[in-house]
Formats: structure tokens, sequence, C-alpha cells
């Protein structure tokens, strides 16, 4: 009995497989267009079999009147974007046709299957001109919001007509309408002495906003950029450090007592002579602490409002650690003897430090730039 069972359910997928490849399961489904292009599959590789060749007439049939009748029906609807519609129609007929093209046994099934170029070329001028037509009328509205709608517009338009004309210009006035002008002031720094390495971190800040690529319609310019270009700024970033301290030095000594037993300390007529040995070890640890904080604000010029206003800190902290010991230099480890063969090291110059601490204000600055500008 479970031979019987296993043959009949054997002999099920076999069927179910073979309908499913000739596309007489996706036709009794209504899926016309899937079951052309499975029939065509199964008669490529076997133009006798019976099945596809029942499928295939029938199906490219179904499939043709369908898309010109959903075609008919856009053509009278209000939609202002059935020509996407009615282009797609087109473009399946014309695919449909292709694949019989392809198939020589098919072309004695399906003689002579419709293909329609100028109307699909029609279709594609039409359903360009429509988005033309949309982004225009968005781009009249006058604000951000219409004029990113438009540019979407207009760039949907070049897509399906690319020598629409005018297109190229229309998709520059939207962008540039849609997009956010920042001008962004160098971080003020109250110091000669530290004018330099403010310059290094003011140009990573400079770098960071000439590649930005967080949200396309948004524009950072220096002031000096938007002096030149004359750009009419919508928002204005101010830095300014609020306070700092460089080169802050702690020195901390830790005194032990070490002493270690079973040390060979010499030797008598019996052996070697084993004792205790003793030492008295001073580790010293030098810390520099670099420290500021960083005002971040951003300010609406049209109504003057204070849209983000952040403080950013960073602090930066140099170490350097040596020993020294009194007494049997055998009560110590490797790595205590390691240290008072140390000498003690003078830390980096104050510009140095002043950089080392602007690092992770400056990752702040990025993430906090990123996550503000990303609304809009």
């Amino acid at each position: 009995m479970k031979t019987i069972s296993r043959l009949r359910y054997f002999l099920y997928l076999s069927i179910l497989f073979v309908g499913c490849t000739t596309g007489k399961n996706a036709l009794q489904k209504g899926d016309y267009d899937a079951a052309v292009s499975k029939a065509v599959d199964r008669l490529k590789s076997s133009p006798q079999n019976k099945e596809a060749l029942e499928v295939l007439p029938v199906a490219f049939d179904l499939a043709i009147k369908t898309h010109l009748r959903k075609i008919d029906e856009a053509k009278v609807s209000a939609d202002a974007l059935k020509w996407e519609s009615i282009l797609y129609r087109y473009h399946r007929i014309n695919q449909l046709s292709d694949e019989v093209n392809a198939c020589p046994s098919c072309l004695k099934l399906v003689p002579n299957p419709p293909k329609y170029v100028k109307e699909y070329e029609d279709s594609r001028y039409q359903a360009a001109e429509a988005r033309y037509l949309l982004g225009e009328r968005a781009l009249r509205e006058n604000n951000r919001q219409s004029a990113k709608t438009a540019y979407n517009h207009f760039l949907k338009a070049e897509s399906l007509y690319p020598s629409l004309k005018g297109i190229k210009d229309k998709i520059e006035d939207a962008y540039w309408a849609a997009v956010l002008k920042v001008v962004v002031q160098p971080a003020i720094i109250n110091s000669n002495t530290y004018r330099l390495s403010n310059d290094y971190f003011q140009q990573q800040i400079t770098n960071y906003l000439a590649t930005y690529r967080g949200n396309t319609f948004v524009r950072f310019y220096t002031e000096a950029e938007a002096n030149k270009q004359k750009v009419r700024a919508d928002q204005l970033v101010e830095l300014h450090f609020d306070d700092f301290i460089v080169g802050q030095t702690y020195v901390k000594e830790r005194v032990e007592k070490l002493k270690r037993d079973s040390v060979v300390i010499g030797e008598d007529r019996r052996g070697k002579v084993y004792g205790t040995v003793r030492a008295t070890y001073s580790l010293f640890e030098k810390q520099v602490s670099s420290s500021g904080l960083l005002n971040f604000a951003v300010v609406d010029l049209s109504t003057n409002k204070l849209l983000q206003n952040r403080k950013l800190a960073g602090t930066y902290v140099w170490v350097d650690n040596w020993a020294s010991y009194k007494g049997d230099e055998r009560a110590l480890d490797r790595q205590q003897l390691a240290l008072t063969r140390k000498r003690e090291v003078m830390p980096p110059p104050p510009g140095n430090l002043f950089v080392e601490f602007t690092k992770p204000i400056y990752a702040q600055l990025v993430d906090n730039i990123t996550q503000f500008y990303s609304r809009y």
C-alpha cells in the first residue's frame, strides 16, 4: 500500500511539474503573460510538447486582448499618470511578441505576433510630457517641498524620454529650488597660540562638508564660498569653543615594598644558599589632560530662530609611566624592572594636544550634522 501511495504522490508531482513548465496552471489562474512565457520556454526545448502547443495560442490571444483592453480603459481615465500604465502595457505586448518570434515552433501557432512600436514611442513621450506638466505645476507652488516633488517628476520625465525639450534645465531649476543652503562659520577660538591647531580642526570640518552626501537636498558653504557665489542662505551654523584647557599635568607616585623568597643569595660548602630579597619600588604616572567644549548652533536666517544648540565635549589624556627602586633588583618582576629602565618622557607639544582633544568633538559634530539634516 505504501508503494502505491508513493507512486501516486510522485505521479501527482509530475503532473503538477508539467503543468507549471507548460504554462497550463498559469493560464487557468488568469496569468496570461506567465502562461505565454512558460509555454514558449517549453516549446524551445520540446517543440512537440502537446500541452504547451495547446496553451500557447490561447494564452497569447488572451494576454494581448487583456493588455489592449487595459490600454483602452486607461486612455479614458482621469489619472494624470495614465500614460505610464499605457506604456507598460505596450511594453509587455512587445515583449511577448519578441518571445514568440525567438521560438521557430511557436510562430507556427502564433504567426505574425503584433508589435506596437510607434504606439510605445508615442506613449513614452506622452508619459514624459505628463510628468513634465506635473513638475511645472509643483514648481509654481514656490516652496522647498513642492520643489522636491517637481524635481522627482522632472527626473522621471527624463528617464522616460531623455530628449524631451528643456528637461535638463527644469531638473536644475527644481533642484536648486529644493536645496537647503547652509553657511557654516569657522570654529572661533580666542587664542593665537592654538590658531594653527584650530585651522587643522577647521579644515577637517570643511573637508567633511564639501563631501557631505547625507541628504541630496542640503548644501553647505563656507562663508567665503557663500560670498563669492552670492548664495542666499537658509540657515547658519555657528561654531565656537566655549572653553578649553591644554596641558593640565598630574603626577602620581605609588610606593611598594617588594620581597621575593627562595632566591639564591650565595653558596657555601653544602651548595647554594637561598634567602629573601627586598626592594622599595616607586611607580610614577604622569597624565597630561586636555579638553574643550564646542558650541554647535543652527539658526534659521529667515526667522532668526535657534533651531539647534548643542555643547560638544572632547577630552584627551596623554599618559607616561616610569619607575625607580632601592634595594635588590631581584625582588622586581620583569615588567617592573623594564619600567625602572625607562626615563620620563616629555609630553607632545600643546598644539598637538589641542588637535587630539578636538578629534572626539569632530566625531560628535559629524553625527549631529548628519542627524539634524536628515530631516530636510
